[in-house]
């Protein structure tokens, strides 16, 4: 990342928090994880990626507080389970969740299957909803907490091209507003983050040719690409307790396409 600490915000309130952060060693997970160790949080992240995971990890561990990898398949809900259970063990605490974990790989109507369509439910949104039964004891006996949850603009513009995937996200936010009324009495709070077109690598590689840059600048009101650090600074602040009145709500970072 090219910004250094200073030129951004700082959360005191993150200083030795702790954070669970799904799909971390890559994209934009990656850059939420880094933001959670800059502000000394104690940060676990869960992923499949090893080799990106020991890269990110190896790049912080020497200003990180402390810093967890678990590899984790977060669609096999009994692992999800135990992997944040053997976390919270660890910490003592988990005050805050981030369900990053996603796959948004393109797909067509015709060639969607019932098996595809479980497994892209299942990696979109069932995975979260676990993460968040898993926690919720731990911050039900805190007495606080912060769970962020990640969407997508597609299912607003609306996008076409993945039908499933663009289901699921949709799916997230009304998940986000229904925990958010059922754990506000336990002072935690459930919010979603729906980053429009980001820049990340697997982005660059897969999808983001000539002519779709060009279809998403004509439709943004701000005429440069979104970055990974952009949305990974919104999720650091509704982590944070300057959000502590803020829940049940749905941000969007998508340079003003929505």
């Amino acid at each position: 990342m090219s910004e250094t600490p200073a030129e951004f915000g700082s959360y005191p309130s993150l200083s030795d928090r702790a954070v669970v952060i799904t799909g971390g060693a890559s994209g934009i997970g990656e850059h939420i994880v880094e933001h959670f160790v800059r502000q000394g949080s104690r940060v676990a992240f869960l992923d499949v990626q090893d080799e990106a995971a020991a890269k990110l990890a190896g790049r912080l561990r020497a200003s990180a507080t402390s810093l967890i990898y678990r590899r984790c398949d977060v669609t096999d809900t009994a692992a999800l389970a135990a992997t944040i259970d053997e976390i919270a063990g660890r910490f003592d605490t988990i005050d805050v969740l981030v369900n990053n974990a996603g796959n948004d790989t393109r797909h067509s109507i015709e060639e969607v299957t019932p098996e595809y369509w479980d497994k892209s439910i299942a990696i979109n949104l069932k995975q979260q909803f676990f993460a968040c039964q898993a926690v919720i004891p731990v911050m039900k006996r805190a007495g606080r907490g912060s769970i962020v949850n990640l969407s997508s603009i597609s299912w607003m513009i609306p996008g076409t091209g993945l039908p499933v995937y663009i289901a699921s996200k949709a799916g997230v936010v009304g998940l986000t507003r229904t925990l958010a009324h059922e754990l506000g009495p336990h002072n935690i709070r459930v919010n979603a983050v729906l980053p429009g077109a980001t820049l990340t690598e697997r982005q660059r590689k897969l999808w983001f040719s000539e002519e779709y840059v060009a279809k998403v600048l004509q439709n943004q009101a701000l005429k440069r690409m979104i970055t990974p650090e952009e949305v990974a600074r919104l999720v650091l602040f509704l982590g944070a307790d300057d959000s502590s009145a803020i829940t049940n709500q749905s941000y969007i970072v998508d340079g003003g396409w929505i």
